[in-house]
């Protein structure tokens, strides 16, 4: 089928939205036709970074309604409304088995190689040549092609252009401090960076229970907008060394940090920043190797990584759904802004300049 999609075609170029042809889902797979797909960071560098796809079709936060199915699809039908995640699990792999279903040995290793599983490829330009996918869907664009356990049946009530960031984003921000640092009710957290995932990060530690959540950024419109979704104190690092200001504010360091930005100081300046026993997770890559001082560690303090919220998405995304659909789970406040596919490339600038906290692109 003939559809539209935003394509990359080189890291010096901007997204050229045109005509492709879209392949009929094969075995295993779904055809959903997209609603809403928001923009994150990872698009962003993956459009400057990830020369070995391109040409390829970015997005990876989509949520639409099922199309039509491949041979052998169960547990979904046409019309349900769905998540897309590239986080999707095989339930049969050994990280699987071992309760890491993030890193799905069948998955995990598809999200930055352009392929669906078993190295095929459903998008091509007008030519025939083919396109890239990315994440396991390629969510610019009307239409996408993916793995039946990509798609996340979710309640029809639900607004797709809302609940579709909770495909990467939300789930990685809340997960890191739930699932992988495990706080409980009492701790204290310091998110090291406002954007869309450390935003995220401080809902998720409001969820766990955190008695103080400690929000640090070098730009103090971000650091207001993080009190609106539960940061008790605000911090710009500009001003500020991280670690003696939250000093001043506990006596001691913080149970939990967690490194959402990928600023060279961010992993030392978060692990500073941590008490004895404390849990440090970064979920942004740093932009280079850094270096931690060795007596930080064997002082009882440890160094997490998180993957896609290190959880299980068929079982967690329908969860936070309901959680937003009741009130407790604010992501709509997120929503800085709505924007056409055509007009996409304005959607990468302003996320770039920092002028909206999550853009989201309406299809339909």
């Amino acid at each position: 089928m003939r559809i539209k999609a935003a394509i990359c075609y080189s890291a010096d170029q901007t997204l050229s939205v045109e005509e492709v042809e879209l392949d009929s889902p094969q075995a295993g797979e779904v055809l959903v036709r997209i609603v809403a797909t928001s923009v994150c960071h990872t698009d962003v560098a993956a459009a400057r970074i990830l020369k070995a796809i391109h040409p390829v079709v970015l997005g990876h936060e989509g949520a639409g309604i099922i199309e039509s199915l491949g041979p052998g699809v169960s547990g979904l039908k046409p019309g349900d409304h769905v998540i897309l995640t590239g986080a999707a699990s095989c339930g049969k792999c050994s990280t699987c088995r071992r309760g890491i279903p993030s890193v799905c040995e069948i998955f995990q290793p598809l999200f930055f190689s352009g392929f669906l599983p078993g190295g095929q490829r459903r998008l091509h330009n007008q030519k025939g040549a083919p396109l890239s996918h990315f994440f396991l869907q390629s969510s610019f664009a009307e239409y996408a092609v993916v793995p039946q356990e990509c798609a996340i049946k979710v309640r029809e009530d639900a607004p797709l252009d809302i609940i579709g960031m909770l495909g990467c984003g939300v789930m990685t921000g809340i997960g890191a401090v739930i699932n992988r640092a495990e706080v409980r009710p009492g701790e204290t957290v310091a998110v090291f960076g406002c954007g869309g995932v450390g935003i995220s990060s401080i809902l998720g530690a409001r969820l766990a229970g955190a008695s103080r959540i400690i929000a640090i950024d070098i730009n103090d419109q971000k650091l207001a907008r993080a009190r609106d979704f539960g940061a008790t104190d605000l911090i710009n690092s500009q001003n500020l060394k991280p670690s003696d200001a939250i000093n001043d504010l506990l006596k001691h360091g913080v149970d939990c940090a967690v490194a959402a930005s990928s600023a060279d100081s961010v992993i030392p300046q978060a692990i500073e920043s941590l008490g004895v026993g404390g849990r440090c997770i970064f979920i942004a890559w740093p932009a280079r190797a850094v270096k931690v001082e060795a007596s930080l560690i064997l002082s009882h303090r440890s160094i997490l990584g998180c993957s896609m919220g290190s959880g299980c998405s068929a079982l967690e995304i329908p969860f936070y759904v309901d959680l937003f659909m009741q009130g407790r789970l604010p992501i709509d406040l997120m929503v800085t802004r709505r924007y056409a596919l055509e007009e996409i490339n304005d959607a990468f600038h302003d996320l770039l300049q920092g002028d909206i906290l999550k853009g989201v692109i309406m299809l339909r």
